[in-house]
């Protein structure tokens, strides 16, 4: 398999991914949490792919993309944490005062799940994040005990899937998706 992780530098296969079915749609494109809510709410139909694109010719692209045989095929929203909502966020807490990046969206397109995309993913992201200098990086899974998760709440992703990564739980959070509770879990990130 000739998977490969890059920055998420193309509009267009950042819109192949997560952007919404419908041009005119004032969802999705992973802008959540990425940009201030204010800023989310107030962007309607090509202003929110817009958006989209100028994030991709930034020095630090919203995220990283698989691609399958040069096919983009899966997903991760990675940035500084003080970029984000998170970094504002009630329900989950800083830890300490170091500058983590937030690991915090995941989509893999069907016909290609269950053959080990997100995992890449999640590798990607912390090679991209310790390659810009950061010195830790987490995630906030929900953290399922092996419980079946509807896929539409898989995009934050499963404690065991961030363990597997070698990240560890750091912090309980107030936040729920469908009954389970999520957890803060970090990596420290040694810099090379």
């Amino acid at each position: 398999m000739g998977l490969e992780i890059r920055p998420a530098t193309v509009f267009e296969d950042v819109a192949l991914l997560v952007g919404p079915k419908k041009p005119t749609s004032n969802g999705c494109y992973c802008l959540a949490d990425r940009i201030s809510t204010k800023e989310n709410t107030s962007l309607r139909g090509a202003a929110r792919a817009d958006r989209v694109r100028e994030l991709c010719q930034e020095e630090l692209p919203p995220g990283v993309i698989a691609y399958l045989d040069d096919e983009p095929v899966g997903w991760a929203a990675v940035h500084p944490r003080s970029d984000t909502n998170f970094a504002r966020s009630r329900t989950i807490p800083h830890v300490d005062e170091i500058d983590a990046w937030a690991l915090w969206c995941f989509r893999v397109r069907p016909g290609y799940r269950k053959q080990g995309i997100m995992h890449a993913l999640i590798d990607g992201a912390v090679t991209f994040a310790r390659n810009h200098g950061a010195p830790a990086i987490e995630g906030y899974p929900v953290d399922n005990g092996g419980e079946k998760i509807s896929l539409t709440m898989a995009y934050i992703g499963t404690r065991s899937l961030f363990e597997s990564a070698g990240f560890t739980v750091a912090a309980e959070t107030a936040s729920m998706i469908e009954g389970f509770p999520r957890v803060l879990m970090r990596k420290m990130l040694a810099q090379n």
